[in-house]
């Protein structure tokens, strides 16, 4: 989506590469800070509920496209694991890790494939979403198939969180192409001023 506005007003790579940057910077630090907010509140149980860190690369798909957006979702549980491993709790935990990188990868890239559509009818974000949730979780699950021998969790096991986390699916299917809307309701409005 802002691939468009930046196509819209002649921005120069500089510009581009600046505000992508920023952005995705701005949604990495979001993504580390929404799941300590949500243990802080809700403990560990909450985080596999609400899921905050999805939401975050959610956005980050939608708004930056693919390839950014894929980087938003790698970063974000890395980033997240380095910064706490240093307080001696790391989130999400070392098992967990390359199998969210994964799945967040996936939500990214499959939302991002809609940034271009979603810059013409907002709208869109609704499907997008929808699609890289069930893709993502799709993912993290083959992936416990693949390597249940050498990880400590099951299939029976994800299955059981990915039931949990429904609720958090739900109200992100929800907020995240909101979010979207407002922004590039915003930006059209911006762009007309």
């Amino acid at each position: 989506m802002l691939e468009n506005i930046f196509v819209k007003r002649n921005c120069s790579v500089k510009i581009k590469l600046t505000v992508k940057g920023l952005v995705s910077a701005g949604l990495v630090a979001l993504a580390v800070i929404l799941p300590q907010l949500v243990h802080l509140a809700l403990g560990a149980p909450g985080g596999v509920e609400w899921l905050p860190m999805y939401l975050p690369v959610l956005l980050g798909g939608c708004l930056l496209g693919t390839y950014w957006g894929l980087g938003v979702g790698i970063a974000s549980p890395l980033v997240s694991f380095l910064i706490t491993l240093a307080f001696g709790n790391p989130m999400p935990a070392a098992a967990r890790l390359p199998f969210m990188m994964a799945e967040l990868a996936v939500f990214a890239a499959i939302s991002g494939l809609f940034t271009k559509k979603i810059a013409g009818n907002a709208w869109l974000a609704f499907p997008a979403v929808l699609l890289a949730q069930v893709a993502g979780r799709a993912v993290f699950m083959l992936l416990v198939v693949i390597f249940q021998g050498v990880t400590p969790f099951t299939p029976a096991l994800i299955w059981g969180q990915i039931k949990t986390g429904l609720v958090g699916l739900v109200l992100q299917a929800v907020l995240v192409p909101f979010l979207v809307m407002g922004l590039k309701k915003i930006l059209d409005k911006d762009k007309n001023d």
